[in-house]
């Protein structure tokens, strides 16, 4: 599994528990991997906020899928993430200002569904 992309310790466990490993052999596996350097949440964190920063996510909706997958600590200060979401916006409606309230309104929405927080969607609309 870990040689194609990065796993967080939740995900191995749930994809060894789906095979009906042990809990005992699953808890020894992770541990093996982890200390053989296989296996760190952190860089699992750190691949998986690049991933999804690329795709035009915001931070709430990274954070949230982190925590799914297990993931407690991470840093996601380290993007900007006001200007992600004007570029992000960009890309979807191009530089031009919104014509009414209601075009604004739609922009809104786009970005809060991104998960981009109001400050950077004030920011970017």
């Amino acid at each position: 599994m870990l040689v194609r992309r990065e796993h967080s310790q939740f995900e191995i466990q749930q994809k060894l528990q789906q095979k009906d490993f042990e809990h005992a052999d699953i808890q020894k596996a992770i541990a093996l991997l982890i200390e053989q350097g296989y296996q760190s949440d952190t860089r699992f964190a750190e691949a998986f906020i690049r991933m999804r920063y690329n795709q035009g996510k915001g931070p709430i909706k990274i954070s949230l899928e982190l925590k799914q997958r297990g993931v407690e600590q991470f840093d996601l200060s380290v993007y900007e993430w006001r200007d992600r979401a004007k570029q992000v916006l960009e890309k979807k409606f191009g530089s031009e200002a919104p014509k009414d309230y209601k075009e604004k309104a739609k922009r809104q929405r786009f970005l809060q569904s991104r998960g981009f927080d109001f400050e950077q969607i004030r920011y970017a609309v």
